[in-house]
């Protein structure tokens, strides 16, 4: 996280680590070169299997603005190792990120796999392009992208990464990611089922039910 260190330890943070104990930490990250780092296979997989990330711009008033960009898994699209790409489709026309982006460029994006507990973070800088003045680009970017009309195109160009730690992350899962294990607790709990409809069967055929405590 050589790159990602030196955009986010500022004289603020590096004064705030120093007081709470941990400056030893922040100045081995600062130890390596500041140079833009180049996406992992690792982390292009991570990416190219996320539904969804949150993207952080600035406005030129200097108030931070999250979104949630979502669409199936892919249609963030890992162009290059420096490069990240979407077609951004129609929303509910604020455009406060497209205003921002085009104002200013600077963007954080922030990856979760809740199910299990990862995070990435990435730093870069965005940029707004126009579907008729990148037509192949826009063929790419359509291939997996989210369901709606097209109104732009979007590339990020990585500045730098970080792996977050998994502590506090509450694990969620999905309905895909519970596809696997659903049928077999829905067949348990059929066959539990069915067992107690025998009993209660037997118990009335024997007359026993009276004698059964109420619950």
């Amino acid at each position: 996280m050589s790159r990602y260190a030196h955009l986010a330890y500022t004289d603020s943070v590096l004064r705030v680590q120093k007081e709470q104990g941990s400056a030893l930490m922040g100045a081995r990250a600062l130890a390596h070169g500041e140079e833009p780092e180049p996406l992992g296979e690792h982390e292009a997989a991570f990416i190219a299997s996320r539904d969804g990330f949150y993207l952080g711009s600035v406005s030129e008033t200097g108030w931070p603005y999250v979104q949630y960009r979502g669409g199936p898994p892919g249609f963030l699209h890992v162009l290059d190792e420096w490069t990240l790409g979407y077609a951004d489709v129609r929303g509910n026309r604020q455009y406060i990120s497209t205003g921002n982006v085009q104002a200013r460029g600077r963007v954080a994006l922030f990856f979760m796999d809740y199910a299990r507990q990862a995070r990435l973070k990435i730093f870069g800088h965005a940029e707004i392009k126009a579907l008729d003045e990148h037509p192949a680009l826009a063929e790419r970017l359509a291939h997996v992208r989210t369901d709606g009309r097209v109104e732009r195109l979007v590339t990020i160009r990585v500045e730098g990464f970080n792996w977050n730690c998994s502590q506090h992350i509450t694990p969620r899962f999905t309905e895909a990611e519970l596809a696997g294990a659903l049928p077999s607790i829905r067949a348990h709990i059929a066959e539990v089922e069915r067992r107690n409809e025998q009993l209660r069967q037997i118990i009335d055929e024997a007359g026993l039910g009276d004698r059964l405590p109420s619950s």
